[in-house]
């Protein structure tokens, strides 16, 4: 079996026990860290451990949680800032209330250098990202997706069991279900997905097992 072009290790942060991710190109170990909500020396000490270079920050969306430590990591390294689409803008800017509110006060708004679209394609080393722009739980919530190695990062998208809420401002439930059947399902049963909380699953499982948007569930609604 020919080596995977990717490697990812998830490492939760924050009280929330948010998923961020840090995944590599297998060949230039160039890396990507997805969502840092915080615990930025961890995050640090986990590249370093692995012999990676930070080439990349991936925001699904601006929820504190998942990009409440971008600033300070682009400031530790320089590495680029791509995502989430714009239409999250508000909520990054709305960054350091929110950290205030929970406890983070660390936590600081930060401007893309890249905001993202749908069917837009980010690089890592030698790899390549599909983009898939999925609101619902936020307006510019976005997906980050590897072909060939059937992985996705889908945020609060999609969980094992569940789903994302849609009752904060911004979020509308009929958007999500649209997303999920409409941008995710087609990407194939087999994808390995990993949530914005909580543990992997596979795209296949969650159309078969989960409540909200299993086949059996979306047919009797």
């Amino acid at each position: 079996m020919s080596q995977p072009p990717i490697r990812a290790i998830i490492a939760p942060v924050t009280p929330l026990q948010q998923n961020c991710t840090i995944v590599w190109c297998a060949k230039t170990m160039k890396a990507a860290v997805i969502d840092p909500g915080g615990e930025v020396q961890r995050l640090m000490g986990g590249l370093q451990q692995h012999g990676l270079t930070l080439e990349k920050i991936w925001i699904t969306h601006g929820h504190l949680d998942h990009a409440g430590a971008t600033a300070q990591l682009k400031a530790l390294t320089g590495a680029v800032i791509e995502g989430p689409h714009r239409d999250d803008a508000p909520l990054i800017a709305g960054i350091p209330e929110s950290g205030a509110r929970y406890g983070m006060p660390d936590a600081q708004a930060f401007e893309p250098d890249r905001w993202l679209e749908d069917g837009d394609r980010v690089t890592l080393g030698e790899t390549e990202f599909e983009v898939y722009h999925c609101p619902g739980h936020t307006p510019g919530h976005v997906v980050f997706f590897n072909r060939e190695a059937r992985f996705a990062q889908v945020g609060d998208v999609l969980f094992q069991g569940s789903i994302g809420r849609t009752d904060f401002p911004g979020g509308s439930y009929p958007q999500l279900i649209a997303a999920i059947t409409g941008k995710l399902w087609p990407l194939g049963e087999d994808v390995a997905f990993v949530p914005g909380h909580g543990p992997m699953s596979t795209f296949g499982r969650e159309r078969q097992t989960n409540p909200f948007v299993s086949d059996e569930a979306l047919s009797e609604g």
